[in-house]
């Protein structure tokens, strides 16, 4: 892998959703035509929603999606379930896997062992005068889904924290701030020593990539991707309009560690490359969460907060 985008200048203004949306589509008008995605079909869960995918990564000898599942009304009661290939586009819950409550899985190999996290949502106890929901990110480790263990969590109410193992040995961490200088989100960076160094203290030490939202949008990171001493980042932008509908789209940039700056945002899919569906809510409808792409860059994300997708993309960095 070779990443193609230039580092960009600190002093580069950051653009909105509406200008990287048209970027993005003048970039696709004469460009040879990906198919269009597909959405993917899951055995062995009823009548429940699974979105919000991993992409595929091997272990216990198997290619595995994990991915949360829960019934179309509640979004407070999601789990991760670990789903086998059954075909193409087709994926089988594993029934003597783990079942972790959590939202919003992600995968990394660090040392030799998968990394599997998620987001741990707890509700406050009713009449509590404080109603807000409180929520972390959990880490668990091991070399098969039956010997994951939880090693770690991450702040109070940051999700998006993604982890990387670099070249040098040490752990690249990119994180998820929000509220009060960070507004609703922005990506921020620190380099570990070593697995154990991932703290919520020293996650909270992380320092901002500037420049890269608008002050009432936001976004975060979903994947990793390393070349030598570089990191591609697949994550996600969003932002509300007028009526307050939510709109995610899928992004990419690459990041330099030395010099913590960051080449320019660039959105590479969109809630119109996958075909039409139910969202979880009206508002949901232009909502893509990127899971993140295989090594023939697939891109897998959730649709809407109600389904998942498969698309095949161009380079993505």
């Amino acid at each position: 892998m070779n990443f193609n985008n230039s580092i960009e200048s600190k002093k580069s203004k950051a653009k909105s959703c509406s200008e990287l949306l048209l970027e993005f589509k003048r970039k696709e008008v004469g460009k040879e035509a990906k198919p269009q995605g597909v959405k993917l079909k899951f055995l062995g869960i009823g009548s429940k929603d699974v979105y919000n995918i991993t992409p595929p990564f091997l272990i216990d000898g198997k290619i595995v999606i994990a991915g949360r599942v829960e019934n179309r009304e509640d979004e407070f009661n999601s789990e991760i379930y670990f789903f086998e290939q059954h075909g193409k586009d087709t994926w089988i819950k594993i029934n003597d896997a783990p079942i972790f409550k959590l939202e919003d899985p992600f995968v990394a190999t660090v040392g030799g062992e998968s990394i599997v996290g998620g987001v741990e949502v707890s509700q406050p106890p009713l009449g509590d005068k404080d109603d807000s929901v409180t929520y972390r990110t959990i880490f668990y480790k091991g070399k098969s889904l039956n010997t994951l263990e939880k090693f770690t969590v991450g702040p109070a109410k940051m999700k998006d924290i993604r982890i990387i193992e670099l070249e040098n040995g040490h752990i690249g961490v990119f994180t998820r701030p929000q509220n009060g200088i960070y507004g609703r989100g922005k990506i921020g960076y620190i380099e570990l020593n070593e697995l154990g160094d991932l703290n919520p203290e020293n996650i909270l030490r992380a320092k901002i990539i500037e420049n890269q939202f608008t002050p009432t949008e936001w976004g975060g990171a979903n994947q990793l991707h390393l070349e030598k001493d570089k990191i591609g980042v697949i994550g996600h932008v969003a932002c509300f309009d007028e009526e307050k509908n939510k709109h995610y789209y899928g992004m990419s940039f690459v990041f330099d560690p030395k010099t913590h700056t960051s080449s320019p945002l660039k959105i590479i899919a969109t809630r119109d490359d996958f075909p039409i569906g139910k969202s979880k809510k009206p508002d949901r409808k232009d909502v893509i969460f990127l899971g993140g792409t295989d090594k023939e860059f697939n891109l897998y994300a959730g649709l809407g907060d109600a389904k998942s997708g498969r698309k095949p993309i161009d380079y993505p960095f």
